[in-house]
């Protein structure tokens, strides 16, 4: 049974920082991908950036790049997501969510797995 776990939300204020963190267990693969989204009020589920651990290749949003940065530690299982310059349209729940397979999913509907989110409150 795959689980996703996330960390690292919080408060912060308008340009800060903040390490999200997405613990993953129970996988039978060694291909598979991790994306992470966000979702604020009344919005829809917004994709952010996939990374595929095998490799450490990754795919962007046009509007992630330059301020989110992903990365892995394999040995740990572990995916992070680095967020920088942080602005109040940032404040979302953000999610990690695992996809079987060599791809570069960017749509919500092709992961199987999803973590419970973490709150991420930027504050202006």
């Amino acid at each position: 049974q795959v689980q996703l776990v996330e960390s690292g939300g919080g408060l912060v204020q308008a340009g800060g920082s903040l390490r999200l963190a997405c613990a993953a267990s129970g996988r039978t693969s060694d291909n598979y991908a991790i994306g992470w989204f966000r979702q604020a009020p009344g919005k829809e589920r917004e994709f952010i950036v996939v990374i595929q651990p095998s490799n450490g290749a990754t795919v962007h949003a046009d509007t992630s790049k330059g301020r989110f940065t992903v990365s892995r530690d394999n040995a740990k299982n572990m995916v992070y997501l680095q967020t920088n310059g942080l602005t109040p349209e940032d404040t979302a729940v953000y999610y990690c969510a695992m996809a079987l397979g060599i791809g570069y999913p960017t749509s919500s509907h092709e992961y199987a797995y999803w973590g419970q989110g973490t709150q991420v409150t930027v504050s202006s």
